[in-house]
């Protein structure tokens, strides 16, 4: 039997509704090198494990909850490969997702090629706005060579991944675990390549208010990485101006409403005069990234919602991870 060239580890937690697809897609991959298929079930409570054992191929290990981080090193510590491939279980990977990840490798001084998304569940108007936005980003910002990915979709040569310190289980959540290590591997000198065609498509969101308590949580979460990597508050490949002008834009909307109460001021003015301007920025932002108008009006609220939601994290981030008083 050949060698395993390619480790695929894959970190679920109950994620029993995607994760049988998550597999049976990886079980049509054609890849040529030799790969196994490591999945680390995180503590789940529902039937993810039973799912996963009925797939005899696939390697199963359980481990008490500790999140995605802790559970992804945990995979790579049992692979063989040469190569980790990571995806989540909710990506649905697809058939040439691996060949086109091992054809990035060929780049020089390339030690991570990171995919990008499809969409596995299109009929919700929520999941197509957010799909079209990262596609936006990703056609439109990403350059071949960014300076971070995303652990939904990379490959990484096990030695790097190693000679770095894998990822840092103190993100317990998934949020900013993938940028610590995008950093870390670029300080050592290896380079990240896109490859624009090794696609997955995911099950993105489909209730705002769950996708608002994400965005608190990705808020909370940047505090530790701009305090592990403060070169990287100048922004990546992924981000651009206006995700640089939203936190101040931010802060006046919620000073100005304050300022706005304590002075008395109308709430019909309050509105024309703080609230609208962001709301309009935010709406004609999302006109650009969906080329819908209806799309647009809807997506422009949930933007507008999900900078304050982004906001109030980050702030609370700061509060709660300020160094304690001797």
């Amino acid at each position: 039997m050949d060698s395993i060239c390619i480790s695929v580890i894959i970190p679920a937690y109950n994620a029993s509704t995607t994760i049988g697809k998550a597999l049976e897609a990886l079980s049509k991959q054609n890849c040529f090198q030799p790969f196994e298929v490591i999945v680390v079930d995180d503590g789940s409570v529902d039937n993810t494990g039973d799912i996963v054992r009925s797939f005899a191929s696939v390697k199963y290990v359980r481990q008490d909850n500790a999140g995605p981080a802790a559970a992804r090193n945990h995979g790579a510590k049992l692979a063989q490969g040469e190569f980790l491939a990571f995806t989540d279980s909710d990506c649905i990977p697809h058939e040439d997702w691996l060949s086109q990840l091992m054809a990035g490798m060929s780049q020089q001084q390339v030690g991570v090629v990171a995919g990008s998304y499809g969409i596995a569940n299109p009929e919700s108007r929520l999941a197509r706005c957010v799909y079209q936005e990262i596609l936006w980003r990703h056609t439109h910002l990403m350059p071949d060579f960014p300076n971070s990915f995303g652990s939904y979709n990379f490959c990484v040569r096990k030695n790097v991944f190693d000679a770095v310190g894998a990822f840092n289980p103190a993100y317990r959540r998934a949020s900013g675990e993938d940028n610590d290590l995008s950093y870390k591997i670029r300080r050592s000198g290896w380079r990240i390549y896109f490859a624009r065609k090794a696609l997955v498509d995911h099950y993105h969101p489909t209730q705002v208010l769950k996708y608002l308590k994400e965005q608190f949580r990705h808020g909370f979460w940047r505090v530790k990485m701009y305090r592990d990597h403060p070169a990287m508050m100048r922004g990546d490949g992924y981000t651009f101006w206006k995700d640089i002008i939203e936190m101040p834009l931010g802060f006046i909307f919620l000073g100005g409403l304050a300022l706005s109460a304590l002075q008395g001021m109308r709430l019909g003015d309050a509105v024309c005069y703080i609230l609208l301007p962001f709301l309009v920025f935010e709406i004609l932002c999302a006109f650009v990234m969906t080329r819908c108008f209806f799309g647009g009006i809807f997506f422009g609220f949930v933007l507008f919602a999900r900078a304050i939601s982004r906001l109030l994290g980050f702030s609370t981030g700061i509060l709660a991870l300020l160094p304690p008083k001797k």
